[in-house]
Formats: C-alpha cells, structure tokens, sequence
C-alpha cells in the first residue's frame, strides 16, 4: 500500500532540479500572464492533448516536440490562447519554444509550448519574446507559486497539489499546477496541467501512466459540455530520486500510478470546483454497472446536463432530471433497478428506489443542497463497476462571464 503524504504549502519547484518563474510580460494588462517550468537535469515527458479539431498552434508545436528524449522546459502564455491563427501562428509557437530554448541553453526540441485565452488573437510577439527573456533571468526554486498565478485566466484561485511517497527507500515528490474554471467537458477542456517530478522511469511507462490517468480524472469533469482547442497536460521526471527505474508495470509502478491518479483527481476536482460562475461542487459516483464503459458513459451524462446543474444551483431536489440523462447516456442497463441518492455533510437521502421516487424528506433534501459539496450517488445494481465525475453548477454568473469574455 502506498503511504502518501500531501504537502502543504508546496508547489512543483520543492520537487529537486525544478524551477519556475511566473511574470506579467503585457499580454494581460494587469496579472500575470507568463510562465516558464525549467528543470535543470535532463528529463523525461508525457503528454495528453485536446480531442478538438481545431488544435491550437501551441498543441501542434507540443505533439511534435513531446517526441524528443529530453524535455527540460515548458513555457506558457496566458490571455492569448493562438489558436485559429492559421501558419502565422504555428511560427510564433515555434518562436516561443526557440527564446525559451536559447535562453536556458537548450535545443527548441527540448522545450514545450502551452497558451491559453482568447481564440483567434496573433500573438504579439514583441510582448511575448522580451517576456520570455526577461522570465528566464528570474526563474528561481521559489517561483512555484508564481507560475500557477500565471496560467489562470477566469480562475477564481490557483490549483496546486504535492504529494510525497517512498519508492525502494527513496523520497518521490509529485507536484502539478493547473487552470480551468470554463470552456471545461470530457476529453479534457481549456486547461492546462503541469506535472513534474523526481522519479526515475522511462519514458513510454511515464506516458502509459498519464494518459491513463487522465482517463480517471480530468476527462471526468464537465462544467459547460464544451471541449476547448487549447488543453494539455504534460508531465515530466528527470530521474533524481535515484530509485530503480519503472520501466514496466512492476509494484513500483503500481505505487507511482496511484500517487499520479490522487494528484490528478485532486487537480481534476479544483478545475470543476471553480467553474465560472459555480456555487457548487457536484460529485457523480456511479456504482455496479455491467461495465467500466457503462459505469463512465453514466456518470458523465449526469454531470455534464445543463439541466442537472440548473437544478442544483437551483436547490431544487429534481431526480427527474438525474434519471432523464441516464437514459440518454447510451449505456447499458436495467432502468428498473436504479436507485438515486444525495449525500454530504448534512446526511444521505434516498429519492428514487427500484426505478421509482420514494417519499423523501423535502426539507433534509432542501439542506443538503445548500451545501457547498453534494455528491449524487447512483447505483445500477448490474454489475461491479464504478466510476466518478465531477462538475459544478450551472448559475446566473456563468452567462454573465461568458457573454462578455472577449471585452
């Protein structure tokens, strides 16, 4: 069993060899618009990209780079996502890779590009190259915090985690940052993750873990049912820890892939909690269905409904709506047996049995949905498979917010 521990108040730069910085250069007018993650020893890297067709150029840039052996830096850009900005674009990521590349003394091979903002924008390249050069000469082993202001845009807080577990005897640490708040759906969204560490494995068994993870976690979350064209998540190890390398699904593997799932669901859960607009943090466990494929495509019907959400920023105890988006979820299973629940701190209240409503408790219901956290648990009594997704509410904010994003 792996015994991990959560660090507070620590970011990716307590991880050893990593450093970052996290500047305003003048995309944004006022906040932090920069980042750069640099890691001082040679490293490994994995990556997961946006399903959307319309790939930004950061995204085209990354896939391609993602495929050297050696990836020491990352630089992203806030307030500008570069996307639909045709080959112009793509050269200005190229671009960014390049200063980057030339100011830690690395090749533009070694160095990943991530953006996120406003669609359809040119980059302003002036801005972005004088703030690349002026974020390298700060990067430092306290800019943790820094960074994760950097790469917010509509968030509300910076989301953050380290964690720390024993592999042979040696210390691992695993820290990520991460922006999401809006444009959020399965198959990723407009977020970004960063992850990096010390432990030592290959690259393939880095990249098995990720994009497995994220299958649990970040393709989990819903706030709007919109898929953006700019989301990663990239992580990286530069082997310092000096455990014996993870180069197949060994225990030690096993024991790196659940820290890695913790920290991502804990991420995962941050970006739902801060959706635009959000009142409330909606959890959907989803319990015996015949298969995993059932299990999720459930669980993501009901947090990714817009009527769901309205419901519980509404308070309003409406199972119907619930039960309605399971039976368009095109799962496998026997209406007849599902029983719907709602549960927090408050207590636990049963709404519907057996494919029916059960008299229930309308003020207990009233409480619990006042509550900051509910989570809908549902069981389908056709099988051993669950699943978890997360999501907010849907509230008046959210409009509001994205009615006038681009002003």
């Amino acid at each position: 069993m792996t015994k991990l521990k959560i660090l507070e108040n620590k970011t990716i730069t307590d991880v050893p060899y990593f450093k970052a910085t996290g500047i305003h250069s003048g995309v944004k007018r006022k906040r932090k618009d920069l980042c750069i993650i640099y890691s001082e020893k040679e490293a490994v890297a994995a990556a997961a990209f946006t399903q959307n067709k319309f790939a930004a150029a950061p995204v085209v840039v990354s896939k391609d780079h993602i495929q050297s052996n050696n990836t020491q830096a990352i630089v992203i850009n806030s307030g500008n996502a570069n996307a639909c900005t045709g080959d112009e674009g793509i050269d200005n990521a190229y671009s960014m890779a390049k200063t980057t590349a030339d100011c830690l003394g690395l090749s533009s091979k070694e160095v990943l590009v991530a953006s996120t903002g406003i669609i359809g924008l040119p980059l302003p390249m002036a801005i972005i190259n004088a703030g690349i050069k002026n974020a390298c000469t700060q990067i430092s082993s306290t800019g943790g915090n820094c960074a994760a202001e950097a790469i917010m845009t509509t968030d509300t807080f910076t989301k953050k985690i380290t964690v720390e577990f024993d592999l042979d005897g040696k210390k691992i640490l695993l820290s990520g940052i991460a922006k999401g708040s809006g444009m959020i759906h399965p198959n990723m969204a407009t977020m970004l993750s960063f992850i990096v560490s010390n432990v030592n494995i290959s690259k393939d068994m880095l990249s098995i873990a990720l994009k497995e993870s994220i299958d649990d976690s970040y393709n989990m979350i819903s706030v709007d049912g919109d898929t953006s064209t700019n989301d990663m998540v990239i992580g990286m190890a530069n082997k310092t820890a000096n455990n014996t390398i993870i180069d197949s699904k060994d225990d030690n593997y096993i024991k790196f892939k659940k820290a890695l799932d913790f920290l991502n669901k804990e991420l995962a859960k941050l970006i739902a909690k801060d959706g635009e607009g959000a009142t409330k943090l909606i959890e959907v466990s989803l319990n015996n269905a015949k298969t995993l494929k059932d299990a999720k495509l459930c669980a993501k019907s009901v947090i990714s409904s817009s009527l769901v959400k309205s419901a519980f920023f509404g308070e309003d105890a409406n199972w119907g709506r619930i039960v309605c988006s399971l039976g368009y979820s095109n799962a496998e299973f026997s209406p007849e047996k599902i029983d719907v629940s709602f549960q927090n701190k408050i207590g636990n209240i049963q709404l519907f049995k057996d494919g029916k409503e059960v008299s229930f408790d309308e003020e207990l219901a009233k409480n619990i949905l006042s509550e900051e956290h509910i989570n809908i648990i549902i069981d389908l009594k056709d099988g051993e498979h669950c699943a978890t997704a997360w999501g907010c509410d849907l509230s008046f904010d959210y409009v509001k917010i994205n009615a006038s994003y681009r002003s």
